[in-house]
């Protein structure tokens, strides 16, 4: 599906925070990858993006600052999309760390030439002017270490694989419903799971009250991301 000479578009959807979003493949076939870079003192990159789509990433964040000033490589949970480049990125930004909750630094370590910075959950990891809160969520969508990033200032909740909407080219940021393309995604392949504890887990992101879903495929959503989170509880919760 990843395609090495795509090139990633780059949008400020909040303040300092840009989405290098690739498209790749077409019609049905078509899907999108998003990284989230947070620019500060100490710069954040969200996922990595696949390692075949590196050269991309990496030309993207270069039209935003210098690759070298990465400090902080993040990631969700182990998938190709989530930390697939992470060495890669770890040899341009000699000064960079991986970033993760405490279960992924034990599980996932091995597979970084560096080794990760590891979050408690509602841990802070300042950034300079900026504050990013990790948030446990295992299982939600799947993973035993998952979780997510929250950046204060801006109540950018950095959501990965939730609400993901198929398509390849999406704009980078909208008000219209992501729930109802992401949830036709879901039951059509339904890659939720379905643990006990997603209810809670759900209540615990919406409580942060995010203006803004950074999702990691389709497109942002700027609004009321706690109700956005509770229509997606309730989805689930019917869907169990």
């Amino acid at each position: 599906m990843t395609n090495s000479s795509a090139e990633a578009r780059v949008t400020e959807v909040a303040n300092g925070i840009y989405q290098l979003h690739t498209p790749v493949g077409e019609g049905k076939a078509g899907f999108s990858f998003n990284q989230y870079l947070l620019v500060d003192d100490a710069p954040l990159l969200f996922h990595t993006g696949p390692r075949r789509l590196f050269p991309a990433v990496r030309a993207a964040i270069a039209r935003v600052m210098p690759v070298e000033r990465l400090r902080y490589v993040a990631f969700s949970h182990c998938e190709s999309d989530e930390c697939g480049s992470m060495n890669e990125l770890l040899a341009a930004a000699p000064q960079a760390a991986p970033v993760c909750g405490r279960i992924a630094a034990v599980v996932d370590e091995d597979l970084f030439d560096r080794a990760p910075r590891a979050l408690d959950d509602g841990e802070v990891l300042e950034l300079g002017r900026r504050r990013v809160r990790w948030l446990d969520a295992p299982h939600l969508p799947h993973g035993w270490e998952c979780g997510y990033l929250f950046e204060e200032s801006t109540a950018t909740l950095l959501c990965g694989d939730l609400f993901t909407q198929p398509g390849a080219v999406h704009p980078a940021l909208t008000r219209d419903d992501i729930l109802e393309p992401s949830e036709a995604m879901r039951r059509a392949m339904d890659y939720y799971a379905h643990g006990r504890d997603a209810p809670g887990l759900l209540e615990k992101l919406a409580a942060t009250s995010p203006r803004l879903l950074a999702c990691m495929h389709g497109r942002a959503y700027e609004g009321d991301g706690a109700a956005l989170l509770g229509g997606l509880a309730r989805a689930l919760a019917g869907a169990t």
